[in-house]
């Protein structure tokens, strides 16, 4: 490019760079999909572990987080991403995307579930923009009931604060998933 053999040895650095990244993007996913597999239990146990502190972090530190309490609407989309995936958002499907349900475990909606999801990447994108589509319009409509007819007042004045029984749940959950990965012996 520059008729220069310094120019042609800087020129490799990135073009390596970039060649690796290409390959990492392609085999890592498969790469993890096989420690998934492999590591399952421990995997298993560990995430009950860090659901169970989790879900008792909160019931010990009830505030909601201020940072969340007012946000511009440019960033709105990003706060909506990062809490989604705070909250689990599709977390349930992935055991069953990644055909770690044993067909014996399954009832008759979780097979619904994994043959629509396997079926192909289109369907599983489908499935998402169908959630996200009936949650946008359920909350939206509430929260303009709310705005319309009761008014804000009514939203300050009669609002309670479900982190306690959402703590609770996560132990809850935690202990459970914690106790059948323990029982689970291969």
């Amino acid at each position: 490019m520059e008729r220069s053999s310094r120019a042609l040895v800087v020129a490799l650095w990135p073009l390596s760079i970039g060649h690796l990244l290409a390959m990492l993007v392609v085999i890592l996913p498969f790469a993890l999909l096989l420690a998934l597999v492999e590591w399952q239990r421990q995997i298993q146990i560990g995430a009950s572990s860090l659901v169970i502190c989790f879900g008792i972090f909160r019931f010990v530190n009830r505030r909601h987080p201020r940072a969340l309490a007012r946000i511009p609407p440019m960033q709105l989309g990003l706060w909506s991403f990062a809490v989604a995936i705070a909250h689990g958002a599709g977390l349930m499907l992935v055991p069953i995307y990644l055909g770690l349900c044993r067909a014996a475990d399954l009832d008759r909606g979780y097979e619904a579930a994994g043959a629509l999801i396997n079926a192909n990447l289109g369907m599983a994108v489908l499935v998402s923009v169908v959630h996200s589509v009936a949650v946008i319009a359920g909350g939206g409509f509430s929260a303009w009931l709310v705005y319309r007819y009761l008014g804000l007042k009514f939203v300050s004045r009669s609002w309670f604060n479900l982190d306690a029984t959402w703590a609770v749940s996560l132990v809850l959950v935690g202990a459970l998933s914690l106790a059948f990965s323990l029982a689970d012996q291969h």
